[in-house]
């Protein structure tokens, strides 16, 4: 008898059709791309020459069990995005290496102030971002998005110039608003002017909370902030009451997030590298995806986390049990949770995501999924 639900192959989970809503652009950036860049812009501190050894610090780096620390390679690759042409190519490439792994959607964010160093204006930031991706979007035929990032423990005005700047581009492709960096001591609630904003022009937003810190901070990047997804979300384990393994309790936190169909953005290797969770045994993912949350899962940083969402999909396979049934929930929770528009979001759903599932249960001779209804809404 075929197995309707079987365990997939690396094989199998490379083709599947996937959306990544966390990718930090320049957290993703290929080995030698870096090199090619410093090269260019006469950028001579960096700490090894040969791609294989720069990709190996960057992980090596990252891989401390601290977010403070694993933030630190990033000053490398910011200084090497300083130009306009830097920027188009590190979007570019960015469509087409998520595009060879069957990425049919994928958001990329950044903080634009970042790459103003060398003389850019935030406009031609934004420009030269979106011209990438819009280019690689059509070559590769991945949908894309923008988001732009606050930083934390950056100035409240800065937030505020930044979802300006953000919503003068929503018509060009930028569909969101972030806040990132280290929780702890800097409250979202600090930058409520930005999203108080981003809320009254209806636009989206999203949260980097229980990264770092505990519920208090998914609550407030919720109910002060008015996430419409939550980055990472580890720690909302703590609003849990587990015994021997099992669940007891559900908080009134997460339960508002079951009910409403808040999105966390689950990243395994990178909470993992932060210290987020101390092993991936203990990641909270298996019990929240038997709870029922919409979970999505993504890479966060491909560069410095050594990985790819292949990569991340395979440890929810290896490590959590998760089957293709599953593996299509996540990917359709990924598409119903994008900040595309709805029309976009069902095309992509039922033409690329639903119609690729299908295909490759054919091609492999597995059963139909057994049931349709990924979730209520």
């Amino acid at each position: 008898m075929t197995d309707q639900n079987p365990v997939p192959s690396r094989e199998l989970v490379a083709r599947v059709p996937k959306v990544l809503l966390h990718e930090h652009l320049d957290g993703g950036l290929r080995p030698q791309t870096v090199l090619d860049l410093a090269r260019d812009q006469g950028y001579d501190e960096l700490p090894e020459s040969e791609p294989e050894a720069l990709a190996k610090w960057f992980f090596e780096g990252a891989d401390r069990g601290s977010l403070p620390q694993y933030l630190e390679g990033f000053r490398h690759t910011c200084a090497v995005m300083q130009t306009k042409e830097a920027l188009e190519r590190v979007a570019y490439e960015f469509c087409e290496d998520l595009a060879a792994e069957n990425i049919v959607y994928a958001e990329a964010r950044f903080a634009p102030h970042l790459h103003t160093l060398d003389g850019l204006g935030l406009d031609a930031v934004m420009l030269a971002v979106l011209r990438g991706l819009r280019r690689g979007s059509k070559d590769f035929n991945i949908g894309t998005g923008l988001i732009v990032c606050a930083l934390r423990n950056q100035p409240r005005d800065l937030s505020l110039q930044l979802v300006e700047l953000a919503l003068a581009y929503r018509e060009q492709g930028c569909v969101g608003f972030d806040l990132a960096g280290e929780e702890a001591g800097h409250p979202a609630k600090d930058h409520l002017d930005a999203f108080q904003l981003a809320k009254r022009m209806n636009f989206a937003i999203t949260i980097h909370a229980g990264e770092s810190f505990g519920p208090e901070s998914i609550w407030q990047a919720l109910q002060y902030c008015g996430a419409h997804r939550i980055g990472h979300g580890t720690r909302l384990i703590e609003d849990l009451v587990i015994y021997d393994g099992k669940i007891i309790k559900v908080g009134l936190l997460a339960q508002y997030i079951l009910d409403h169909r808040i999105p966390l953005e689950i990243c395994l290797s990178s909470n993992l590298h932060t210290g987020a969770v101390a092993t991936l045994d203990e990641h909270p993912f298996p019990l929240f995806h038997e709870l029922g949350f919409r979970l999505t899962l993504n890479s966060d940083n491909r560069l410095m986390s050594s990985t790819t969402l292949t990569d991340e999909y395979m440890l929810a396979v290896d490590k959590f049990g998760c089957r293709l049934d599953d593996l299509e929930t996540l990917s359709i929770n990924g598409m119903k949770s994008a900040f595309a528009h709805y029309e976009t979001r069902c095309e992509f759903i039922y033409q690329r995501i639903k119609a690729s599932f299908d295909d490759l249960r054919a091609e492999y001779e597995i059963g139909a999924r057994r049931a349709r209804g990924e979730s209520p809404s």
